[in-house]
């Protein structure tokens, strides 16, 4: 069983930064693909970025790409999403998922595990 806690939202300028964090519970943390997805109001969720269980591999949703950074520590059973040059249209819900399956941490598609979301919100 592991259960994700998001934190590190906030309200912050256009241009600014933030780094998000997804603290993970459980021992086998480390044997799960990981992921953030963003939802903005009135909108559908959306892919963000994911990085593989060992970190050796990330993947970025084009809009994000370049300005945002994810990463892992398996020690401290976290993933961070850093997020620099943020813009107006970054504002959403942010959400970290979980599977041991890479194809769904991209998809989005029923995984193992979702976090109850963190606020980001960018004002212009």
């Amino acid at each position: 069983q592991v259960q994700l806690v998001e934190s590190g939202g906030g309200l912050v300028q256009a241009g600014g930064s933030l780094r998000l964090s997804c603290a993970a519970s459980g021992r086998t943390f480390s044997r799960y693909a990981m992921g953030w997805f963003r939802q903005a109001p009135g909108k559908e969720r959306e892919f963000v970025a994911a990085i593989s269980w060992s970190g050796g591999s990330t993947y970025y949703a084009d809009s994000v790409k370049g300005r945002f950074t994810i990463s892992r520590d398996n020690a401290k059973n976290t993933v961070y999403l850093q997020m620099t040059s943020l813009k107006p249209e970054d504002t959403a819900v942010y959400y970290c998922l979980a599977d041991r399956v890479w194809g769904v941490v991209l998809s989005g598609g029923a995984p193992d595990y979702w976090g109850q979301g963190t606020q980001v919100t960018v004002s212009s």
